[in-house]
This record gives structure tokens, C-alpha cells and sequence, in this order.
């Protein structure tokens, strides 16, 4: 994978990041196509089916994410190349990093006709945060005064309405990189009517967006949902069609095909079984560039014969008896790299160097002398199995990854497949799965705290394995503190350390995106992030 540094450094550091969001005018979008086309046109992708209602405190997986993206606009939002930009936020200022005002655009409007106001983004933010309400994005608010884990707060103390088009935010502690996150989901206001039956919205959401939810039964669970362009969006994100159909595929060897055969618009992932040709398929067409993504798998400490001293080491003879290089050239056709961090290469400050990085690379015999230790403590038993939902094209590397397991370990080992996402996911979000499972990461925002806070942090609403490490907790917090981004990302170096040693999950590679589109449409660009830019595309 190509090394690259996209756009963080213009939120270096506070002031820089607010003079950077506050300069962006309300045209300062994607470089687009060159328009043309029919504007009318509906475009079509695939997707999944999303695991919970579309509440954004709520959405933390892929699916869901992707639709709440079309359907709202945040105080900014990230360009093609991760840097951020304001959407409804005018300016985000502070002096120390810890006292934040934002000001909004007093002209959005939801697509119930009412304005977005200040008290929109700040009701919305406190449902999110609070206990009782267990959203699983509530992580996102911590750093907010008033925050608590352990009792409910309706309404936190750091968040205030000044007027329509003003509020401020108080940090508990300084946060450099708060102006940066604001793109994320969670952070997205909800209108007035939300709260007559928020169960209700999540199926039918109203948003701000460039895309409103179409007509009728537009959601067709575990089938499609209908967006269409919202003409009330007055945003830097300008739609150039008429319209997005997510297509909710069991397989995507059946997005691949449709794809070939002019029936599906836009793909974001390639079936494992077409990697080695879709380039040649596609030709120009063909989508293979670095992405914020992460792929690993989670053992529990719960898990018997992985808690304690046993697990970890468990968890360090699993990881060097995984042949990464292998399975990156044989099943994927080297559109993956093999990980040597937690994090991304296309993020600012990622390393290949960390010291205990070595626990990642393929050592059949230390994987065996490791192994012989932990039997020491407690002989093992079973079968290790790695969970996985069958609608995402996991199988084959699942089967080569537990193959190789059980060929230097000399155990039992097998792939467990789940046949939807959701489905699978209700067993990790509920702690009833009994197995380790496929977990991964795409950055909800272009930093490596995204990588490592949300899925490591003690209580955080991504880790599923529930890790706690005071050492970890401890430096991934000196790193959010600091005001100069070089001194933060060594304090995130020094936090990914402590987790090579524990795998509160096994990194296995980086991902590209690897896509597609049929040569129906035209102006398609892929994001940092893998997802498309659906607004800029155009039917021919």
C-alpha cells in the first residue's frame, strides 16, 4: 500500500483547525465532474441491511453509517481526501481547546420544512450522551462536561443555546482535534418532531442532508432504501442526480455481477473471488486506492482459556501463527497490506515500527512455544472459531485465517458463519456470542484517536471485547490533551504499544477500497474513507 498523508494537518492544533474550518465558504466542495448527464437520474449501489433504527447516536456500523451520510449534514464534512470543511457550522472557534463556540448557518432547513437551529444539534447530543438512552455512539460525548458513565445526565453541563444560531461547547479536558470530529455522525442535529416518537423517525428519518428518504415504503428492510435528492439543501455538497437506491445484497457476488451486467451503478467492495480480474473487467472502471480501514478479529477475555495470563498469551501464539503475507497475495490479489499497527498508513501519523510490532508477523515457532506456555497454565480444549456475517464476503479469508492456525498450532479451527450482518452483530453488541469475531474499522474521522479510542478505551461504545487498560487509557488521554498533533500521535504510538502486547483484538491487514462502477454512470470518485461520493456522480 502507498504511503499517504491526507488532510489533517489543517487541524494541527485548535486555532488552526477553527481558521481552517471557519475560512471554507459555503462552495468549497469536492473538485466534481463536469456536470452533464441527467440530473433526474436515480444511481444505485450496494450496501447492507442497517443493524439498529436510523438514529445517528445510534449507527456505528457501515450500512447504516452510509445512509445517515446521504440523509443529514453535520457541522462539517470531509472531503474526497479526509480534509474537513464546514456544512450548517459558519465558524468553530476557541483559545484553549476546551472552550469551543459554533456558530450555524441560519438558511438549513430539515425536510420538514422547519430551520435547523442551534438547540437542534444540542438536544440531539444530549440524548446521545445520556446513560440511560444507551446509544452506541455515547462515546463521542465524553469529552464533554458533565459527561458520566455511571448516572444519567438528561443534559450535559458543557453544552449551552446562546441564540438560534450559536451554542457552546466545554470540554472536561482539552481536545484538539474536537473541530475534527464533527463530520462524524453522531454529531448530526435531529428536528423538533424527532422526539414525538424517536422509534418511529429511526425508520423514516427527517434529515438536512443532500438526500431525504423517498416516498411510501421507501425502507425495504433487508431489500433497499430509496433516497432522493433533497432540492431544500442549500450545503457545499451540490447532488448532480436525482436520487440514491441502496441494494441491500445477501452476496456480493451478486452486486459484482449486476455491476457487469449494467443492472447495479456503483460497487464499494469486489467479491474475493473477482479480485484477481476486475481490474481487467472494469478497466478504467476499476477502483483499487488506500482507505481508512482496518480488519481484525476480537477474542473476549471472557472466552475461557482467554483470560488473564493464559490469553494473552493465547492471543500472541494466534496472531504469529497467522501467515499474513500469504493470505494478503493468494485471497486478496494484494489489495491489502499485512498491519503492523492498529491504525491506517493514510493516516497522519500512523507507524510501522512500534516497538512489539513483531507479535503481528508470521513466527510459526514462537507461535508454538507461546502456545505450550499457556497450555501450562491450562491444557486447551475445543475448537478456536472465528465468527463472521456470510452477506460481506468474509468467508474466504476467515477459512484461510483459521487454516493457518490450526496448521501451526496443530489445534481445531474453523470459520462460524452468521448469514446477515445484523445478525451477528445483535450477538456482540448483546455479549451472547461465545466465540472471537470479525471486527475491523472504518474511521468515522481522518485520526488515529478514531482508530483507538472508540474500539480500546475503557467503556468506549465500539469495543466490543470490553478491554480496559489504565496504562492504555492513560496515554491514549495525554495524546487527546496535547495541542501540537506530532506530540498527540507519538502519545497514540506509545498507546498502540501497550495494545500489542495485550490483542484486546488481532490486527490482520489494511485494506484499499476495491470498486467499481458500470459505464452507465460517470464523475465517481471514492473518498478516504472507501465510501463513494455519491452526490458528485452522474448517469450518462
Amino acid at each position: 500500500m502507498n504511503r499517504s498523508r491526507i488532510g489533517l494537518g489543517v487541524i494541527a492544533v485548535a486555532t488552526a483547525g477553527i481558521l481552517a474550518l471557519a475560512g471554507c465558504s459555503q462552495g468549497a466542495g469536492d473538485a466534481g465532474g463536469s456536470g452533464g448527464g441527467d440530473t433526474s437520474a436515480i444511481i444505485t449501489t450496494n450496501g447492507s441491511e442497517p443493524q439498529s433504527a436510523l438514529i445517528p447516536t445510534m449507527v456505528n456500523e457501515v450500512g447504516g453509517g452510509k445512509i445517515l451520510d446521504a440523509m443529514f449534514a453535520g457541522l462539517v464534512y470531509y472531503d474526497a481526501k479526509g480534509a474537513p470543511h464546514n456544512d450548517i457550522a459558519t465558524s468553530i472557534e476557541s483559545n484553549d481547546a476546551i472552550n469551543y463556540t459554533i456558530k450555524i448557518r441560519d438558511d438549513a432547513k430539515f425536510t420538514d420544512g422547519t430551520t435547523v437551529k442551534a438547540k437542534n444539534f444540542v438536544d440531539a447530543w444530549n440524548y446521545g450522551a445520556a446513560l440511560d438512552n444507551a446509544q452506541l455512539n455515547s462515546y463521542f460525548f465524553e469529552d464533554i462536561e458533565g459527561f458520566s458513565y455511571d448516572e444519567n445526565v438528561p443534559e450535559l453541563s458543557g453544552l449551552k443555546v446562546v441564540d438560534d444560531t450559536t451554542f457552546t461547547v466545554t470540554l472536561n479536558k482539552a481536545a484538539s482535534d474536537f473541530p475534527l470530529r464533527l463530520g462524524y455522525s453522531a454529531y448530526f442535529p435531529l428536528p423538533d418532531s424527532a422526539w414525538d416518537d424517536l422509534e418511529a423517525y429511526g425508520q423514516a428519518p427527517i434529515g438536512n442532508g443532500p438526500y431525504k428518504i423517498g416516498e411510501g415504503d421507501a425502507w425495504k428492510h433487508n431489500e433497499e432504501i430509496a433516497l432522493v435528492k433533497n432540492d431544500d439543501y442549500n450545503g457545499p455538497r451540490e447532488v448532480k442526480n436525482g436520487g440514491l437506491t441502496i441494494k441491500f445484497y445477501v452476496s456480493l457476488d451478486a452486486a459484482y455481477s449486476d455491476i457487469l451486467s449494467g443492472n447495479l451503478d456503483v460497487i464499494d467492495a469486489i467479491p474475493d473471488a473477482s479480485l484477481a480480474n476486475f481490474e481487467s473487467d472494469l478497466g478504467d472502471r476499476a477502483v483499487n486506492q488506500p482507505a481508512a480501514i482496518f480488519q481484525s478479529f476480537t477474542i473476549p477475555e471472557r472466552l475461557a482459556h482467554f483470560g488473564g495470563e493464559e490469553g494473552k498469551l493465547r492471543r500472541q501464539a494466534i496472531s504469529m501463527a497467522i501467515n499474513r503475507g500469504e493470505i494478503t497475495d493468494v485471497i486478496f490479489e494484494g489489495t491489502r497490506t499485512p498491519a503492523s499497527d492498529f491504525t491506517s498508513p493514510v493516516i497522519d501519523g500512523w507507524s510501522d515500527s512500534l516497538k512489539g510490532a513483531e507479535v503481528l508477523a508470521y513466527n510459526p515457532e514462537e507461535a508454538k512455544k507461546l502456545w505450550a506456555e499457556a497450555d501450562a497454565i491450562s491444557p486447551w480444549s475445543g475448537t478456536f472459531e472465528i465468527a463472521y456475517n456470510g452477506d460481506g464476503g468474509h468467508a474466504a479469508w476467515v477459512d484461510a485465517t483459521t487454516n493457518s492456525i490450526k496448521n501451526v498450532l496443530g489445534i481445531d479451527a474453523a470459520g462460524k458463519p452468521y448469514p446477515t450482518f445484523p445478525e451477528l452483530r445483535d450477538e456482540v453488541t448483546n455479549r451472547t456470542i461465545q466465540t472471537a469475531f470479525r471486527t475491523g474499522w472504518q474511521a468515522d474521522y481522518p485520526g488515529l484517536f478514531n482508530f483507538l479510542g472508540p474500539l480500546y478505551a475503557t467503556n468506549a461504545g465500539s469495543n466490543d471485547g470490553d478491554y480496559s487498560s489504565e496504562a492504555f487509557d492513560t496515554l491514549l488521554q495525554e495524546g487527546a490533551v496535547e495541542t501540537d498533533l506530532a506530540a498527540a500521535n507519538k502519545k497514540f504510538q506509545e498507546a498502540q504499544e501497550v495494545l500489542l502486547v495485550d490483542l484486546p483484538a488481532t490486527p490482520l491487514w489494511y485494506s484499499n477500497v476495491t470498486g467499481g462502477y458500470a459505464d452507465t454512470v460517470e464523475n465517481v470518485q471514492f473518498g478516504w474513507n472507501s465510501v463513494p461520493i455519491y452526490y458528485d456522480i452522474t448517469k450518462k
